[in-house]
């Protein structure tokens, strides 16, 4: 691992002054990118983690906002805010692409080697930004397996990789499914990890506020899915080129 510096940076999406967090690693050249999507919550201590540690690989990572640098740990008022922006694609690209373009501008960033990774809502984010056309040389979402409007999957033109648990009541075997005929469907490069016994946000430690029902963390799992994204850096977007 390398010396990592991070710092907050601030850029205009959904009417809001979003606030992200950039990893950088050391050194002076350009290198593979990641952007890193938060659950539905916002962006916390844990995805400014994962920013961390991907730069502590090689990789210049923003762990992006979602709602103006606030955290949503009450269920209803996150609920609140996310549904409708689930609902509506045009919102969830505007806030990706923001983000893609602090992440584009940043001069350690190789503009032509970026990879999208999200959970929950920033996973549909990361879809979206695919289906959408954007540059991207990987997607991988952890329980955000939303499907999206007909003909615009197609325009997906890098390898998907997608994973929810078993017991996910909130992306059930149907919806799996939907998702999964929709990438095949449109030609999209995908994979489908399904974790037996996980529950939805399996990925994500404990927090010490109320939670929608079916969340759950499970800790081999959650190492699994850490590892599954890795992977899937290393073949896309891998540091040494």
């Amino acid at each position: 691992m390398t010396t990592v510096t991070a710092r907050t940076v601030e850029y205009a999406a959904d009417g809001l002054t979003m606030i992200g967090h950039l990893a950088l690693p050391a050194g002076a050249g350009r290198r593979p990118a990641v952007l890193v999507g938060p659950e539905g919550m916002g962006l916390g201590d844990v995805e400014r983690r994962r920013a961390e540690a991907l730069a502590g690989l090689g990789y210049v990572a923003l762990a992006f906002d979602l709602h103006g640098g606030r955290y949503l740990g009450d269920p209803e008022e996150m609920l609140a805010r996310c549904l409708p922006l689930l609902a509506d694609p045009e919102r969830m690209r505007g806030i990706g692409h923001a983000a893609l373009d602090v992440l584009r501008a940043e001069p350690r960033t190789d503009p032509d080697r970026i990879a999208a990774v999200g959970y929950g809502t920033g996973g549909v984010i990361a879809l979206e930004l695919g289906r959408d056309g954007a540059g991207l040389r990987a997607i991988g979402t952890v329980n955000g397996l939303a499907t999206g409007r007909p003909g615009e999957t197609a325009r997906i033109r890098c390898p998907v990789w997608a994973g929810v648990g078993s017991e996910d009541p909130i992306m059930p075997p149907a919806q799996r499914d939907a998702f999964t005929a929709e990438m095949q469907a449109a030609g999209v490069d995908w994979r489908l990890t399904v974790y037996g016994g996980a529950l939805h946000a399996f990925h994500h430690p404990p927090v010490d506020h109320a939670t929608v029902p079916g969340v759950g963390h499970h800790p081999g799992h959650a190492r699994r899915a850490w590892r599954d994204v890795l992977d899937l850096l290393s073949e896309c977007v891998p540091v040494a080129e």
